[in-house]
């Protein structure tokens, strides 16, 4: 789930869960309720404990019998090892799962080169060579000669200690960089001399959710932390109060600057960032996943300079872009839900003095950066991408010709440089890298991919369906040629639906060997996501989240209709924001999917806020204390919607270091799932040892995560997999 401090009820499901609301007092909870049923399954399920509590919420008594799967003692350990025992035994004794371990193990194979940036004299760039656990830092100097800088390989033997960010000083001589364990958000920091390789004795410990931003002096860096967790538990206590330091090389982070904080505003975060000339320290103030911030800076040529409010109401969002002198240059929504960019005089920073230079068009900005003084402009076309240059002033100077429908990441370059980066790729297109020089206004390779398989192979098409309530939602499909439409093609549903994340096309390596197999991959762009800017990122959020399901059905309907697949092929998969919508698509409409797979999904909506940084989510979906927000929660939280009936096959999946959206979810749900099929289909769990919400995970276990999802998906569509992937 993103991080960027971004239906009334008609009842309850308690009686659903055997409970009776009679028995409920308007006390806290009730220990005299009856117990839930027990599973009705075929299938021999870990046993799991059930407890009569109820809960009186707003006046609503609630069910929550698994809620002893929330504390972290033996008891739930032992029930986590069986659970993941059972899940694995499943998995395992699907035939033929080696096959399709191989053929992605295939795919993956190749050389992988993120695009460069560049720092002083040094031009740094990731590169993978191909089946690494993580992608090794390189640095090539003046002379040409490039070196590995940082190998995350060598971080542990099993390759779960990752490398999570890099900041290199502006004289391209020291690098700062973040270390994560197991795929937790925690942060460690570290600091290395580029020349010679040493590790320097500096360390910068309980960050989440921030970089570390060098000076321009190149002394030190600026940085954001939260103070340890009183409760002692790292990876549920709920994380509050994040400060702004300023740590200078050489000294102990318990002499670090405090720059700034907020204890008033506890749910305050803050992205900083230094001006390219290094004047000013900027802090873009966020609250919770809300796509709106404050904007406040603070002057570093002045010693005694104190941090100036330039943007205090939270109304819109403002991206800093750069800065000319006091001139500041945003990204916008405010009355533009499409965005726009407008520049800010700091001398006279009035908003009746604020300056429109590109106004907001038909299509939103997806991205912009100020290079070479220009606005370098990514669009969104019905969510594919496109590249536009203008003058500072805003007039239209080209468009960049990209070499297809994909997505364009970027662009990446500075003000002072005369050309940029992107990187372009679409869903069977690996992900090339341009250099685009203002000189020629002409756009060259830099590293193009070497793959085990012919793109032209393949299609990737967008086609338009109706939701409900007769919004036009674009999809994409991509297939192998010569597939036949014939309502009988294996598909896998993909999905987000939430917190302004746009569901461009991006490629794996994974997906083409589902597309080998005689599968569709379907990802349709549904509200919630910004796509189509603010507007619809706010038709998916509170309580019209019920849209993001709808327009998920439609697509399942659409693929029905027009005979792609039907409901005994279809396989519906999402991770995060995108496992509550699987949660919401097993509980509220089961008949459309042969296979659910929800992943580190939030799947409590009534507590989830109670845990690490989900309170930070309440400005996307509310809050379960705000009586107002309540009913539209409930209505659809996929823990309190389970009932008694026939589910698809589900297959429930988490990792036991995630932080972000804490097993427990996973858990209670399963559990839930698991006592209240009344199907022939399994409820499995598949739980990753030492993983988290699945930042830095090694490659080996990616491709055995996806491995096991198509074979999962396979075995529950009731087929066999192709002769030409079994060796």
């Amino acid at each position: 789930m993103a991080y960027r401090f971004r239906l009334a009820a008609q009842g309850l499901v308690v009686a659903a869960l055997g409970l009776s609301l009679g028995a409920c007092q308007s006390g806290n909870t009730d220990e005299s309720a009856a117990t839930a049923p027990v599973s009705q399954s075929q299938w021999n399920y870990p046993h799991t404990e059930q407890a009569s509590l109820v809960e009186t919420i707003h006046g609503v008594a609630v069910a929550d019998p698994y809620r002893h799967l929330e504390a972290n003692t033996p008891q739930t350990e032992a029930w986590v090892k069986a659970q993941q025992q059972f899940g694995q035994d499943y998995l395992a004794n699907i035939p033929n799962k080696q096959a399709v371990v191989e053929r992605i193990t295939e795919l993956w194979n190749f050389e992988k080169i993120s695009a460069p940036f560049e720092n002083g004299d040094n031009q740094f760039y990731y590169r993978n060579d191909g089946l690494q656990a993580q992608a090794v830092l390189y640095v090539k100097g003046i002379d040409g000669i490039e070196k590995p800088l940082l190998d995350p390989n060598r971080f542990s033997a099993d390759g779960t200690v990752a490398l999570s960010g890099v900041s290199v000083s502006n004289d391209g001589k020291t690098l700062a960089y973040g270390v994560s364990t197991s795929g937790s958000d925690w942060q460690q920091w570290q600091f290395i001399d580029i020349a010679s390789g040493k590790k320097l004795a500096d360390e910068l410990k309980w960050i989440k959710f921030s970089s570390a931003v060098w000076d321009k002096e190149n002394q030190g860096v600026f940085y954001a932390r939260y103070d340890a967790p009183a409760g002692g538990d790292l990876l549920a206590d709920v994380n509050f109060n994040q400060k702004v330091y300023y740590h200078k090389l050489g000294t102990d982070q318990r002499q670090d600057i405090l720059i700034y904080e907020r204890p008033q505003n506890k749910d305050w975060g803050f992205g900083i960032e230094v001006s390219e000339k290094g004047e000013y320290l900027l802090l873009s103030i966020s609250q919770g996943t809300d796509k709106r911030n404050r904007f406040f800076y603070k002057s570093l040529f002045e010693p005694k300079a104190q941090v100036e409010e330039l943007i205090l109401n939270l109304e819109a969002e403002y991206e800093f872009l750069g800065n000319d002198g006091t001139v500041f240059y945003f990204k916008t929504d405010l009355d533009a839900p499409n965005g726009k960019v407008i520049a800010i005089d700091t001398r006279n920073s009035h908003k009746s003095q604020w300056q429109t230079i590109i106004p907001e068009s038909k299509d939103p900005i997806n991205a912009v950066a100020i290079i070479n003084d220009h606005l370098v402009v990514s669009y969104l076309h019905d969510v594919l991408s496109q590249l536009s240059i203008y003058s500072l002033g805003g007039q239209k100077r080209q468009d960049v010709a990209l070499p297809g429908k994909g997505n364009v990441a970027g662009p990446f370059g500075k003000a002072s440089k005369d050309y940029f980066y992107y990187v372009f790729n679409s869903y069977i297109q690996p992900e090339t890298t341009y250099k685009f020089d203002f000189k020629t206004a002409e756009s060259t390779v830099v590293a193009k991919p070497k793959v085990s398989f012919n793109p032209d192979d393949y299609v990737s098409e967008q086609v338009f369906y109706t939701s409900k309530d007769g919004t036009r939602v674009p999809m994409m499909l991509s297939y192998k040629k010569g597939l036949v439409k014939n309502g009988q093609n294996p598909t896998l549903l993909y999905a987000y639906g939430g917190f302004a994340i746009s569901m461009t096309p991006r490629f794996s390596p994974a997906n083409i060997a589902w597309l080998d197999m005689g599968g569709i991959y379907a990802v349709p762009s549904l509200r919630g996501g910004a796509d189509y800017g603010e507007s619809w990122h706010q038709a998916g959020m509170f309580d019209k989240k019920q849209n993001v399901f709808d327009d998920y059905f439609a697509a399942a309907e659409y693929l029905f209709n027009e005979k792609y697949t039907n409901s005994s092929k279809l396989g519906a998969y999402g991770r995060s924001n995108g496992g509550l919508l699987m949660g919401a698509a097993v509980t509220q409409r089961p008949e459309l999917f042969a296979a659910v797979l929800p992943a580190v999904g939030v799947l409590d909506m009534l507590r989830f806020h109670k845990f690490t940084i989900g309170w930070a989510w309440t400005s996307e979906y509310g809050s379960a204390d705000n009586a107002a927000q309540f009913p539209a929660l409930l209505a659809y939280s996929p823990y309190h919607n389970v009932k008694p009936q026939a589910y698809p096959a589900t297959m429930v999946m988490t990792a036991d270091h995630d932080d972000r959206v804490v097993p427990l979810h996973s858990f209670k749900f399963a559990a839930m799932l698991q006592a209240q099929q009344r199907g022939d289909k399994p409820v499995i769990m598949r739980i990753e040892s030492n993983a988290g919400h699945g930042a830095g995970k090694p490659t080996a276990m990616k491709i055995d995560e996806f491995a096991d999802i198509y074979s999962f998906l396979w075995q529950s569509f009731g087929l066999q997999l192709p002769q030409t992937l079994v060796k």
